[in-house]
């Protein structure tokens, strides 16, 4: 570990398929304290249960291309063909300003650019306990036509196939349990070698390591 890595701070990546829950236990996360949440820019338009700047900003083709242009971005992707989304970098410098660990909420397309970015970011997959449950909750939630949940249905399989990229796996099949579950992730990983803190590699070296 560098000690430009030790002054970093902590980034937890969060990826999973829709309908997997990740959003409930990213605020999980969240409620840990010394986390901050990275607000995602995207170009699709906001739904009706939806404000802009909680969980996204919502911008124009144009404007999101603008940011591209002027590298704003920690990662961007272009999803289902259709929406891009992108993690906006002041987020980071944000969390290092403030001292906080900073989650990120995306997908693996945007999870495996930050990684090669942010090697010792930690990655954490949220797993569901079936393809039959994630269909059922899909549907359950009533935002998608048939033919929109086979897509995510079929884009959930891809990602489940990527998800040795991940450092941690949490099954979403009890929303308490994985609740915990990734907030005993959030603390156990600031004990990491490769993820300790500044005071912690001040401590090495005043030992000699």
């Amino acid at each position: 570990m560098t000690l430009a890595q030790a002054q970093q701070p902590l980034v937890f990546i969060v990826s999973g398929p829709s309908g997997s829950g990740k959003s409930t236990l990213v605020q999980k996360m969240l409620e840990v304290p010394g986390t901050m949440f990275s607000v995602s820019c995207t170009t699709r338009p906001p739904r009706a249960t939806e404000s802009a700047g909680k969980w996204y900003d919502f911008v124009s083709e144009e404007e999101f291309d603008r940011r591209v242009r002027e590298g704003e971005f920690l990662e961007h992707a272009r999803v289902f063909g259709k929406h891009q989304y992108g993690t906006p970098r002041r987020w980071l410098d944000e969390a290092r300003s403030k001292g906080l660990d900073l989650v990120l909420e995306i997908d693996v397309q945007g999870a495996e650019q930050v990684k090669e970015k942010l090697s010792f970011a930690v990655a954490i997959f949220i797993l569901p306990p079936a393809k039959e449950e994630l269909e059922r909750r899909l549907r359950a939630r009533g935002q998608d036509s048939d033919a929109a949940i086979e897509r995510r249905l079929e884009r959930a399989e891809q990602e489940i196939q990527r998800d040795t990229a991940y450092d941690f796996l949490v099954v979403n099949d009890d929303m308490e349990r994985a609740g915990r579950e990734i907030q005993a992730i959030t603390v156990a990983a600031r004990c990491l070698r490769s993820c300790l803190s500044e005071r912690a590699h001040k401590i090495l070296e005043s030992f000699g390591g």
